[in-house]
């Protein structure tokens, strides 16, 4: 099938290679030049696994190509909107100036029988008016908001294995028990019908619903990970172990244990901006409650940087001023070069500020941090990042933080104290091996190399072996 995608940013770019790889003809449509030229080499634009290699594909086999000319997607029969929504910079509802730039660039170029499908994360109501502007330009053009659920770093996984599928339509388009009645939606199944030969769960709803999936979904994953981190504080007023607690509480298949780490909190550019524009929109409608419980998620997440930034200055006893802090982590979680909202780089910003000097790394995030922090110091090289640093924070749970040898680490750093801040590290080993070991709403740990390999052991299974102790060694 001939489609389009009208907007080649992160989710555009991702969907428009994976459109191809099914084979569909795909035409990519970004207003930046510069961008729109180097997805046409070949060149991924950004680190996600797996998409390089099934963008050069779609342009090896003559299925993809990337345009800054709207005009030519005049012979498609399917346009994909994949145009980002961020925060507004004057206030926390979602910035919709380039959507519907690109719906009325669009409009012009639609022909009957044409469907419109709307990818983007928007405030609730923006489908049916978008939908209304559509109508009038063509009434036999039709609009189906198919809300992205992807997550960076397992992208091209996502789209092409969906755990669901979700059309939202206008009332004569289609029913929400899923019942097929009208060509855009039989369309949009021949799109996607790969997913579907596969049994990815299909469900066709009316367009307010839609549009609620997407942010509801991103809100309630936001309040687990602030609600264990709320619970992480209550740990260490009350000398409790937020891990084991989160073990504990995720084995109820009700809550479940993913997303329950506590730690330095999410960032990125979605859960952040989508819990913000979901509080704006149900201010804006009246839900005053809702609004209030969603600001408390965000605030919460907030300040877990400056948690841990007060966690680093206990463990240094109190003096951060002139300490040396090496950072392990730019991105705001691993496989990803996105550095936007990164619970890392604020902690960073945070401890240069009480006086520390920072270094902070990471296998993908440099680059672009060092764009938008240029104050902070930025280095690819790990190891020189960890030599002579009185603390280490992990900041990221790269594979390549977690798998540390902490006696090889030791040989560098000038004092032997590690501060977790994603939980991601074996406890039991780094203090074995020396280290004071310090996580957020977890008793801090302290043990000699001459522990006895018992005594280690019950620590990894969370029984306590020595008193914790927050001295340096």
């Amino acid at each position: 099938m001939d489609i389009s995608v009208i907007g080649c940013g992160y989710l555009g770019a991702v969907h428009a290679a994976c459109m191809a790889s099914l084979g569909h003809h795909v035409i990519g449509v970004e207003r930046d030049p510069e961008r729109a030229a180097r997805l046409n080499r070949g060149d991924p634009v950004f680190f996600e696994p797996g998409f390089a290699e099934m963008l050069q594909s779609g342009l090896a086999a003559d299925r993809l190509h990337f345009t800054t000319d709207v005009g030519t997607v005049a012979g498609s029969r399917v346009h994909f909107l994949c145009v980002g929504t961020p925060q507004r910079a004057d206030g926390d509802a979602a910035d919709l100036d380039a959507l519907h730039t690109a719906v009325n660039d669009l409009v012009p170029q639609l022909r009957p029988g044409d469907v419109v499908v709307g990818k983007s994360t928007v405030p609730v109501g923006t489908a049916q008016h978008l939908a209304a502007l559509i109508r009038r330009a063509d009434p036999d053009t039709a609009l189906v908001w198919n809300p992205e659920f992807l997550r960076e770093g397992t992208a091209v996984d996502d789209t092409l294995h969906p755990d669901r599928l979700v059309y939202g339509v206008c009332a004569e388009v289609g029913h929400a028990d899923g019942e097929q009645t009208l060509d855009p939606v039989a369309l949009l199944d021949s799109v996607y019908a790969d997913q579907l030969a596969d049994n990815t769960p299909r469900m066709i709803t009316d367009y307010a619903t839609a549009e609620l999936v997407k942010v509801a979904a991103n809100s309630f994953l936001a309040t687990k990970i602030s609600f264990i981190n709320a619970m992480a504080d209550v740990c260490e007023a009350t000398g409790a172990d937020v891990h084991l607690l989160a073990d504990a509480i995720g084995q109820d298949p009700r809550i479940g244990r993913q997303f329950f780490n506590a730690g330095l909190g999410f960032g990125g550019g979605c859960l952040p901006k989508d819990v913000r524009a979901f509080r704006v929109r149900a201010e804006e409608l009246g839900a005053t409650e809702p609004a209030a419980f969603l600001q408390q998620v965000d605030m919460i997440n907030s300040r877990r940087p400056l948690a841990a930034a007060d966690l680093a200055e206990r463990m240094l006893d109190g003096r951060l001023a002139g300490r040396r802090i090496a950072v392990l982590g730019a991105t705001f979680k691993p496989s990803s070069d996105d550095i936007r909202q990164s619970p890392g780089l604020a902690t960073a910003t945070l401890l240069q500020a009480r006086g520390a000097t920072v270094v902070v790394t990471d296998p993908e995030g440099t680059d672009n941090a060092r764009k938008a922090h240029p104050d902070l110091d930025l280095t690819d090289d790990l190891e020189l990042a960890l030599t002579g640093a009185d603390a280490v924070l992990v900041a990221t749970d790269w594979a390549a933080f977690r798998e540390l040898d902490p006696s090889w680490v030791a040989g560098l750093v000038s004092g032997r104290v590690i501060i977790d801040g994603r939980d991601i590290l074996d406890r039991a080993t780094w203090a074995a091996a020396g280290w004071t070991v310090a996580t957020l709403g977890r008793p801090t740990l302290q043990f000699s190399p001459a522990v006895e390999s018992a005594q280690v052991q019950n620590c990894r299974v969370g029984r306590v072996g020595l008193e914790p102790t927050t001295k340096r060694l």
